[in-house]
């Protein structure tokens, strides 16, 4: 795993890069937010690849407890990829409503992450 370090108007922004499956527990999710939040960091990038379809899936309750400790630290998170995959309803209704708190979004680039944060 590498941290790309960005920063827009004094924020510092952690994107990470990695060829492996990042998340694939709840506790995972958390140990990342504990480790980024520990280095300075205000604000996540990550990418859907780098994270387990089960997350996706809002019956595993994976994603609302990995983003309800994103949100009681008030770490912003934009996970990047290509969500128009995912056939949910309940999926694109949270994803919808997520973008629309701008305090976790999910988006098709690290652009329109970075985008987003300014």
């Amino acid at each position: 795993m590498v941290i790309n370090s960005h920063e827009i108007n004094d924020t510092k922004i952690a994107e990470i890069i990695s060829e492996e499956m990042l998340i694939q527990s709840v506790q995972d999710g958390w140990d990342l937010m504990g480790n980024i939040y520990y280095q300075g960091f205000d604000k996540v990038i990550l990418y859907e690849k780098n994270i387990v379809p089960e997350f996706f899936d809002l019956k595993t309750k994976m994603a609302g407890e990995i983003l309800q400790k994103f949100s009681n630290y008030r770490i912003n998170l934009a996970i990047v990829g290509n969500f128009s995959q995912y056939e949910s309803k309940s999926l694109k209704d949270f994803i919808f409503e997520s973008n629309k708190t701008k305090h976790v979004n999910f988006v098709e680039t690290l652009e329109r992450a970075l985008h987003n944060f300014s």
